[in-house]
């Protein structure tokens, strides 16, 4: 009687413990990677302190906005490999001319939150691509893809740019999840009308962005709920923690990478930089920016930006 009773109370223990783990696995699924999920990510005590906001930047801000509302915009959409109907903000340049840049968003974005990127760009004399990602903004797609699917949609507007506006110059920029999604890119097989990519504050791989944030938000191991979590994501969304890889990724590319990080970043670490940067095959440059967090160095060192990309695109072209 005694062994049947503890077989069952440790039949009991194991079925509950998968319970939780199941429960915890669709829990962190839905905060993290469907679409209407909801969760504040660690950034560290000395983020939010790291950017200031003064008189120069709200103006920026208020001249950018006020750019953007004036400027002619058209919409495009593709048919993505899945099936998905995605939508980009389309901003012809001024002149005629044969050079595009597409900017790639980050985490819970979309396409429009790249406004100040398109108006540099656009003031160099680009036309400028601004998607929403595959599960963001006017985009379809009931999950956030981190930027694995999103490498193919992006080799969709790359193909898009070339045959209907008959650009020969493509530039590729993101930030955060948007420069992981262009550092995976780089990983493709690219048309030659592709000449450079720009990545600002992208994560080595999913698997250890996710590892970093669940320490610091929850204190928790990364066993077994992060398997688990990744079983679901590829159920639901067709991949998993593994495939996302950027660091991976860019062992493959064939394009000059410019790698810009802040060296304040408590959200995506800096020394993440350092290894894509060594892992990168190509011609390769990197500027760890000093006294800037997650994706605000074009905010901390503004005119130095513009400077470095400018002559990265010289380089390039």
């Amino acid at each position: 009687m005694n062994k049947r009773r503890l077989i069952i109370t440790c039949g009991s223990i194991v079925a509950f413990f998968f319970i939780a783990i199941i429960a915890a696995s669709s829990y962190f699924y839905q905060i993290s990677i469907s679409r209407d999920g909801q969760v504040t990510l660690y950034s560290g005590e000395q983020e939010a302190a790291a950017t200031p906001v003064d008189a120069e930047v709200e103006r920026d801000k208020i001249s950018v906005e006020e750019w953007y509302k004036n400027q002619e915009k058209g919409s495009l959409e593709q048919t993505s490999f899945d099936g998905l109907k995605l939508k980009a903000t389309y901003i012809p340049s001024d002149q005629p001319s044969d050079k595009a840049v597409i900017l790639a968003h980050g985490y819970r974005r979309k396409g429009e939150d790249m406004k100040s990127y398109a108006k540099f760009y656009h003031d160099l004399g680009f036309q400028v691509l601004m998607p929403d990602a595959r599960g963001h903004g006017n985009s379809e797609g009931d999950y956030v893809g981190y930027g694995w699917h999103d490498r193919k949609d992006y080799l969709g507007w790359i193909k898009m740019l070339t045959k209907q506006a008959k650009v020969e110059h493509i530039f590729l920029h993101g930030v955060s999840m948007g420069g992981a999604t262009v550092l995976m890119t780089s990983g493709e097989e690219l048309p030659p009308e592709v000449k450079g990519i720009i990545e600002d504050s992208g994560f080595t791989s999913m698997t250890e962005e996710l590892a970093y944030q669940l320490k610091h938000l929850y204190q928790l191991p990364t066993f077994p709920l992060m398997q688990t979590t990744s079983w679901t994501t590829k159920l639901r969304a067709g991949y998993s923690f593994a495939e996302v890889s950027p660091i991976e990724q860019v062992k493959k590319n064939t394009r000059p990478l410019f790698i810009i990080h802040g060296d304040q970043d408590k959200l995506v670490p800096t020394e993440m930089a350092y290894r894509i940067f060594g892992a990168a095959q190509g011609e390769k440059q990197i500027w760890i920016v000093p006294g800037a967090g997650h994706t605000k160095s074009f905010t901390v060192a503004k005119e130095e930006y513009q400077k470095r990309i400018k002559n990265f695109i010289e380089q390039a072209l």
